[in-house]
C-alpha cells in the first residue's frame, strides 16, 4: 500500500486565508492558524509551512456559486492558484468549497470569525472532503 502523500488546504480570503494540513496517514485533516494579508503575504508564509509540513498536494477552495457559476471572488481565487503553481514545485487542485464556511461557522463561535478560526476551520472542512473522497476512490 503505498504511503499517502500530505495535503495542505487553504481557503483563500483578501484578509485571510484559512489553512488545514492532512495527518501523516491520509486521514483527518487539522486546521492550522489562518494566514493574514493578501496573496503576496500568503505567498511568503507558505513557503516554510510547505517544507515543515512535507506537504506534497495543495487543495484550494474554489468559490463557486450555488448555480454552479463563477463569481469575482472564483476568479481571484483562480488567480491565486496559479501563483501557487508558479511559486512553489507543488501540484495544485482546485476543489469546490461551496458552503464549506456556512457549515464551519455551526462549529465555530461568532466571537471567533474574524480572527482566522471561521477560515481554518473552512480549510479543514474542505480537506477531509478530499481526504475522504480520495479513501472512496474518487481521487
Amino acid at each position: 500500500m503505498p504511503t499517502p502523500i500530505r495535503l495542505m488546504a487553504l481557503d483563500f480570503g483578501s484578509r485571510r486565508t484559512g489553512v488545514a494540513v492532512s495527518d501523516e496517514l491520509g486521514l483527518y485533516a487539522h486546521a492550522r492558524p489562518a494566514l493574514k494579508g493578501g496573496s503576496r503575504l500568503v505567498l511568503e508564509a507558505l513557503a516554510p509551512l510547505i517544507q515543515a509540513e512535507e506537504i506534497q498536494e495543495i487543495i484550494v477552495g474554489l468559490p463557486i456559486t450555488l448555480a454552479g457559476e463563477d463569481s469575482s471572488q472564483t476568479t481571484v481565487t483562480r488567480a491565486f492558484a496559479e501563483r501557487l503553481r508558479e511559486s512553489f514545485d507543488i501540484q495544485v487542485t482546485m476543489w469546490d468549497e461551496r458552503l464549506s464556511s456556512v457549515e464551519a461557522a455551526r462549529y465555530v463561535p461568532p466571537k471567533l470569525h474574524r480572527d482566522g478560526t471561521l477560515d481554518s476551520a473552512a480549510a479543514t472542512l474542505l480537506l477531509q472532503s478530499v481526504l475522504d473522497s480520495r479513501a472512496g476512490g474518487n481521487s
